[in-house]
């Protein structure tokens, strides 16, 4: 039964995306990026919005605090690190594979009861180590495994079946879309399958970052605090060494952070501040210049972000030209490019 409260389900449409992102080579736009933006103040009012904040659209793994959040208001026992990886797009390194094993042992369950997909590590440096060690694809190293164990711990502790959890009328999958729908504060869309196999929940970005707002906001020892305080406090264990994402986390305090495929970004910071973007060709050379752009207009010192203003474009190995947010997003110093 859905709450009285909830906002109804954004309208499935071609979202009306604008620029965010101009390719810029020897002073000549070369390209743009398109894509959505919006930034909410502490209050939750919108303070900035670029093309259409309020259509459905797949969060992807974005969503993964949200669903851990769920898990731990389903009794979901874990803290620290083990819960940042149950929220984490993790890379495949070997902490992250015994992090998924340790969570497995915990639940009482085995590697044979993973339901995501096979797959080679995410990070490209782990997967060629893996690929000239012939190892071959498995399910804990698919990025994605860490959720997918306490997925199945959750389902152990409940009583509830193991066989079919990533079917959406599973109670796990049911009680984890009961808590997007909270967070969010409107009906979920449409339900479809995400990359891993687990069911994919359409919001609005406007609804992802109200979502994220509530997490960082929540008062300690609360769900939403716990996943926000692991996340924040192992970033590495919530991505992996070398990813944008953790390190963003570290250079800005407090902030909470995360991406998913397909050029989406959330950021949200303690008093409830938070950004949500959505690039449409899903491309990361503009999703990380435009999330730390759009923190900027949040609040955020600029001088924390200067490492996140992407990176530069070459020609014959040298710099000649950069992606540089639009004046929208950055209207006070519009960024040279070499």
């Amino acid at each position: 039964m859905y709450s009285s409260s909830l906002a109804e389900a954004p309208t499935i449409r071609e979202p009306l995306h604008a620029p965010v992102a101009h390719l810029v080579r020897g002073g000549v736009t070369e390209g743009i990026h398109y894509g959505s933006v919006v930034v909410l103040g502490a209050d939750g009012e919108v303070e900035l919005q670029l093309g259409d904040i309020e259509a459905a659209m797949y969060p992807r793994s974005a969503l993964k605090p949200v669903q851990a959040v769920a898990m731990l208001r389903a009794g979901l026992p874990l803290e620290g690190e083990l819960l940042a990886l149950a929220a984490a797009s993790h890379s495949g390194e070997e902490r992250h594979l015994a992090g998924v094993r340790r969570i497995l042992e915990l639940g009482g369950v085995g590697e044979d009861d993973l339901r995501n997909v096979e797959d080679m590590p995410y990070d490209p440096a782990v997967r060629d180590a893996w690929t000239r060690e012939g190892r071959a694809p498995s399910r804990p190293a698919q990025n994605c495994s860490g959720k997918h164990a306490a997925m199945l711990y959750t389902c152990a502790l409940n009583g509830w079946s193991l066989e079919g959890y990533l079917d959406p009328a599973h109670p796990l999958q049911q009680a984890i879309a009961e808590i997007v729908e909270d967070l969010t504060g409107q009906r979920i869309a449409r339900v479809t399958v995400d990359g891993c196999g687990a069911p994919l929940f359409s919001v609005s970005l406007h609804g992802l970052a109200r979502a994220a707002a509530r997490i960082t906001a929540a008062a300690p020892g609360t769900p939403e605090a716990r996943v926000a305080d692991a996340m924040r406090d192992h970033a590495e264990m919530a991505s992996g060494s070398g990813r944008d994402v953790a390190a963003l986390m570290r250079a800005v305090p407090g902030l909470l952070t995360k991406d998913g495929f397909e050029g989406v970004q959330v950021a949200a910071l303690p008093d409830g501040r938070s950004v949500a973007v959505k690039i449409s060709d899903g491309a990361n050379r503009a999703r990380v210049p435009v999330t730390a752009a759009a923190l900027a207009r949040a609040g955020v010192d600029p001088a924390l972000l200067t490492a996140f203003a992407g990176e530069p474009l070459l020609g014959g190995g040298v710099p000649v030209g950069c992606v540089r947010p639009v004046r929208a997003l950055d209207p006070v110093t519009v960024r040279a490019c070499a």
